[in-house]
């Protein structure tokens, strides 16, 4: 248990928006804890002197938005308030308090009896470790937060960026009467990215924050270059897809040629298992275009064509005229044939 810090802004003759802050050391827990303090609200004619905000800042990062305040009314004496930081070894964190002033309200903003405790909060909810998304470009990305602790309809629950963005969550069940999971869709998935989010809860008794977990936006493959020729007759073409250089993300888990003829509205596709390809049954002296596909693992992860190889079969050559045929029938079951010129 640490305790002792405090801090005491005096609002009176301030101008609105002046600000006071105390920092607690940087914390790098090992298991579940829980931090409390006490605060106060407190003025001559009732009126809230400003607002107490508390920031959870990890790994030395943006201080982000508030995951706590207190501003409507003043407190009668001295109200306790919990934070359970699910935030662990190897990251560390630190706890900010910020007292923010109001012009005309005299009055004080307190806080005392800082501690870290070794044990959970009792009204705070506690966060489970929240895992990382992956999505493809353009898919979308869902959260889930999962935590112990009774919920309640007033508690108010929210994913935050590393930014301070907030987003409300949309959807909250309980699991069952010591755990509720909550989750929400990310909106902007449209371009090749990494981004932090959190899980945030206020509840009546104070604060709980998760650890932060990455946003990992992919780009779906396309290959560079186009497929390389390898050989070409009447009736086929065989090629190699050049799948080796791309744009995007891999791993690549599945390789698709696509062809049609350049004067065609009609296209087929096929799926390559070897590193070069066959295209039989192909039409003499006709133009092709050919162009590969490449697939990463998830939805939407099939990326767009890459550039096309256009070749041309080669002409029919002449019809050999078969032989002439004799048959001998010797029995109903036995029977002979002959070539002859």
């Amino acid at each position: 248990m640490c305790a002792g810090s405090f801090m005491v802004v005096n609002a009176s003759g301030r101008a609105s928006g002046q600000k006071a802050h105390l920092y607690m050391p940087t914390l790098k827990e090992n298991d579940t804890h829980c931090i409390d303090f006490l605060y106060s609200l407190s003025s001559r004619d009732g009126a809230s002197p400003g607002t107490l905000n508390v920031y959870i800042k990890v790994n030395g990062g943006a201080q982000g938005n508030p995951v706590w305040n207190a501003s409507d009314t003043v407190t009668e004496g001295w109200v306790k308030a919990e934070l359970a930081i699910s935030t662990f070894w190897p990251n560390s964190y630190q706890v900010i308090f910020e007292a923010v002033s109001v012009q005309g309200h005299p009055g004080f903003i307190a806080i005392d009896d800082i501690r870290v405790l070794a044990h959970p909060c009792r009204k705070a909810p506690h966060f489970l470790r929240l895992q990382n998304v992956e999505v493809n470009v353009g898919q979308n990305a869902t959260f889930q937060c999962t935590a112990g602790g009774k919920w309640s309809q007033h508690d108010k629950l929210w994913l935050q960026q590393w930014n301070g963005k907030d987003t409300a969550l949309m959807v909250t069940r309980v699991v069952n009467h010591r755990r509720f999971s909550a989750t929400v869709s990310v909106g902007d998935t449209s371009q090749r990215s990494t981004s932090r989010y959190r899980c945030v809860i206020r509840s009546d008794g104070g604060s709980g924050v998760s650890n932060y977990a990455d946003l990992i936006v992919k780009a779906p493959p396309t290959p560079i270059a186009p497929p390389e020729l390898l050989a070409v007759g009447a009736t086929y073409l065989w090629i190699k897809p050049n799948a080796n250089s791309i744009i995007g993300d891999g791993p690549i888990i599945l390789k698709e040629v696509e062809y049609r003829t350049t004067t065609g509205n009609w296209a087929e596709t096929h799926v390559v298992d070897a590193p070069t390809y066959k295209l039989w049954h192909l039409d003499p002296d006709v133009e092709y275009e050919i162009k590969v596909l490449l697939s990463r693992p998830g939805e939407g992860g099939t990326g767009p064509p890459g550039p096309p190889l256009i070749t041309r079969t080669k002409c029919a050559g002449e019809w050999r005229r078969l032989p002439r045929l004799r048959w001998f029938v010797f029995s109903a079951v036995l029977w002979s044939l002959d070539w002859s010129d």
